[in-house]
């Protein structure tokens, strides 16, 4: 199986091309999303899953035939993938534990299309967890270490061996020139509260204003803090009678929800970027 994602500057014609393209070369559709902007001079968007016959040397001709009509003659952008290979995945994490072990065991009873290849934490209290999961676990501290030197020691683990990483509550602010570098998304979840609320004990702050909403959101990272495109949010009602533990343990459900949701969507490649946000086909 293949995913094709094809996208650029709406016009007639684009679904039928794509579509043609594929059967000529023995492509079977199996699952077909689209998506226009604005139907006059807006931006196209479509994900295509298609059953080829021994993909793997299919791919290039594909490619070929790709370049030809859909980049050059119809000016669109496309990536095509191997639906059927797992994405490898590293997680950072500090001490909060909830978006970690839900991911590692989601991979292990096969919900997520993932490789989880390592675990990256500045704390060593995580361990023995996450090797039951028979997961390579790398401590590296940052209290007291130069954030360059860490984030070398990042790059030295991560670099051509990861597709994407996930922030699972990894409470460290990652540089500019880290996320360059790494050169593959990052993924993070926080609570919903931010702008508001900033800081330590959010939970308590929110029950001091006694909201009646708290929530998750999953993003990408960029060098803007907490301002990359959104995969994915989620919210839940809570009253008066709740307290700040009530709070924070509600909300690391929807925390855990909304995060393995972002991963699965981003490795299936449902998730196309488009300026500062978001197309999911969910």
């Amino acid at each position: 199986m293949a995913c094709l994602i094809v996208h650029g500057p709406d016009r007639p014609g684009i679904v039928s091309a794509v579509a043609t393209l594929l059967k000529e070369h023995q492509g079977n559709i199996v699952s077909l999303d689209q998506y226009s902007e604005n139907e006059e001079g807006g931006h196209f968007f479509q994900r295509t899953l298609v059953r080829v016959a021994n993909l793997s040397p299919a791919l290039g001709k594909l490619r070929a035939a790709l370049d030809k009509t859909v980049k050059s003659e119809m000016g669109l952008e496309y990536t095509l993938s191997d639906y059927a290979k797992p994405k490898r995945v590293a997680i950072l994490a500090s001490k909060s534990d909830h978006c970690l072990l839900d991911l590692l065991w989601r991979q292990r009873r096969g919900e997520l299309p993932i490789t989880i290849t390592m675990v990256i934490s500045n704390h060593p209290d995580m361990a023995e967890e996450v090797q039951r999961f028979g997961i390579p676990y790398f401590h590296v501290p940052t209290q007291g270490v130069d954030r360059r030197s860490v984030e070398t020691e990042h790059l030295r683990l991560l670099r051509d061996n990861v597709d994407f990483v996930v922030l699972a509550r990894y409470m460290q602010i990652l540089s500019p020139e880290f996320i360059r570098d790494l050169g593959a998304p990052i993924i993070n979840i926080h609570h919903s509260f931010l702008p508001a609320f900033i800081g330590a004990g959010p939970y308590a702050k929110a029950k001091q204003r006694g909201v009646k909403l708290i929530g998750a959101t999953a993003h990408y990272v960029t060098e803007e803090l907490d301002e990359g495109p959104i995969i994915d949010q989620d919210v839940v009602r809570v009253t008066h009678a709740d307290s700040a533990p009530d709070m924070q343990r509600r909300g690391a459900d929807v925390e855990r929800a909304v995060l393995s949701r972002a991963v699965q969507w981003h490795a299936e490649e449902r998730v196309i970027l488009f300026g500062g946000h978001t197309v999911v086909f969910a």
